[in-house]
């Protein structure tokens, strides 16, 4: 992007922002029934960026009824309609993804460049993948043996696919535009309506999202977006009776909340939740490598990933080697606010994200660890933590056991493969987990013990949409991408035909 455009971009975005912004209920762009706003800060400076309605139950009521009546008509859809509907979507998107680089770097704090060739650019993708699925929705047909049936009456036998209705997608705050192309596309390729519930510390590139929708066709109702708080409208969105589906992904507390929520109105649920994701060093393995790819693993998008390999465990010969090239990454990271083009490590989201954070890191202290290098916030201004590498911890110790979602990684020593397998499944969590190593025979013999949704050899994060994402344990329930993103959207209905 030249200097211009670049100050168009900014121009552009500067004029949206300072827009009042509203709720996008049934096609109509509306206030909050109360008159609420939520003030949306810039987690680089801590000012004030936009304000946004403080949707409540009562909006929720009026998005949910608007989805409703929106499935009537839109589960009729063609699916080669809805697949066009998508793409046109993906490619609106494409057009102004610098702008909506921009935003999302302004309201999450994450550096432009990760924003624009991550955040940006695999929310188009998974758009056009998932909106593939839209026609290739499939039943089967059976030959049922029915005892009570003569054998000269003919039995006719299939099941169908169907939409399973209205979708309730709540999102978390660590990459806002990609986790709601992630729930939207889905529901909405199999025919169903989505109320969508953003963070309210990052609501605004899904309020763009809404407008791109509404820019390229879809009808009213079938994609409605309230900004609101969690206790208020996404708690009452999860417990909504009109939703068929919740679709949540966040902490595993706030997880169990909504799953008890759901229940009581049988809705279904899929939750991807929580994680502690182990990095295992071999003793084969390339130590400068494993340290770069350990330095992604939990530093990338400031710690603020569900997957973050925020524990390491390293054969003890190669620890002291791991920690000296662990510690040269971190400190090569330049921390600056995401809008600063060399920044590679921006600003947690919020002040109580920091706070949080920081608190993690005392503990850290108080329980006999040391900091290698990082453990402040690096800057006068701004919801900042420094890339934080800490040894000498208890495998009980907080640091280890809880998700601390920031910049923080414990460095652990093992001797044989069966204490690394013991200490990777050793927490409530079962979401990734990385190994780096060419010692194939080991490699393979991990790779079923290790409790964990995904495994990935020599890198981390390693995500495509063709590939099903979810936790074990404690980190979710249900998977996201690959072939399950049609099955947790429709119902299977089963038919029989006596002739």
């Amino acid at each position: 992007m030249t200097n211009t455009d670049a100050t168009l971009t900014f121009d552009r975005l500067r004029h949206w922002l300072a827009t009042p912004r509203s709720m996008f209920i049934d096609g109509r762009w509306v206030d909050a029934s109360k008159g609420g706003v939520i003030e949306v800060t810039d987690p680089a400076s801590g000012e004030p960026l936009a304000q946004v309605p403080e949707g409540t139950s009562e909006d929720i009521d009026r998005a949910v009824g608007a989805a409703a009546q929106a499935f009537r008509a839109w589960r009729k859809v063609r699916p080669s309609r809805r697949e066009k509907l998508l793409l046109a979507l993906a490619d609106a998107l494409e057009a102004r993804a610098d702008e909506l680089a921009l935003l999302e770097t302004l309201d999450n704090g994450k550096p432009i460049t990760f924003s624009r060739h991550m955040d940006v650019a695999l929310s188009v993708d998974f758009l056009r993948y998932t909106a593939g699925w839209a026609t290739k929705i499939e039943g089967r047909t059976m030959t049922p043996s029915i005892p009570s049936v003569p054998d000269e009456r003919e039995l006719v036998a299939y099941t169908r696919r169907e939409p399973i209705g209205v979708v309730g997608a709540i999102i978390p705050w660590n990459f806002p535009l990609l986790m709601a192309a992630w729930k939207i596309a889905p529901a909405l390729a199999a025919g169903c309506t989505v109320v969508l519930k953003p963070a309210e510390d990052t609501p605004l590139s899904a309020l763009m999202l809404a407008e791109l929708a509404e820019q390229v066709g879809f009808p009213a109702g079938t994609l409605n977006v309230v900004t609101g708080y969690g206790h208020d409208a996404g708690a009452a969105l999860a417990a909504h009776p009109g939703l068929a589906k919740v679709a949540f992904t966040g902490s595993t507390p706030v997880g169990k909340l909504i799953a008890r929520s759901a229940v009581d109105n049988m809705t279904r649920t899929t939750l991807e939740l929580g994680g502690k994701s182990p990095v295992m060093v071999l003793k084969d393995a390339d130590i400068e490598a494993a340290a770069a790819g350990a330095s992604q693993a939990i530093f990338f998008n400031q710690g603020q990933v569900c997957t973050a390999g925020s524990r390491i465990y390293v054969h003890e010969e190669a620890h002291d080697a791991f920690v000296k090239a662990l510690t040269a990454q971190a400190e090569a990271l330049v921390l600056a606010p995401g809008t600063q083009s060399d920044a590679t490590l921006g600003p947690l989201v919020s002040a109580k994200q920091q706070s949080r954070v920081l608190d993690y890191i005392e503990s850290a202290r108080q329980q006999g660890g040391t900091i290698a290098t990082g453990g402040g916030t690096g800057r006068s201004s701004g919801f900042f933590v420094e890339p934080t590498v800490i040894t000498g911890l208890d495998q009980q110790s907080r640091c280890v056991q809880e998700e601390i979602f920031g910049p923080v990684v414990v460095v652990q020593t093992f001797r044989e493969l069966d204490e690394l397998i013991e200490l990777a499944n050793d927490t409530p969590y079962g979401l990734a987990a990385s190994i780096w190593s060419n010692d194939l025979a080991a490699v393979h013999r991990l790779i079923p013990e290790i409790d964990a949704g995904s495994v990935w050899v020599n890198g981390h994060n390693l995500l495509d949409p063709c590939m099903p994402f979810g936790g074990f344990k404690q980190s979710g329930i249900g998977r996201e991408m690959g072939d399950s993103l049609i099955e947790h959207y429709t119902e299977t209905k089963s038919v029989v035909m006596m002739l």
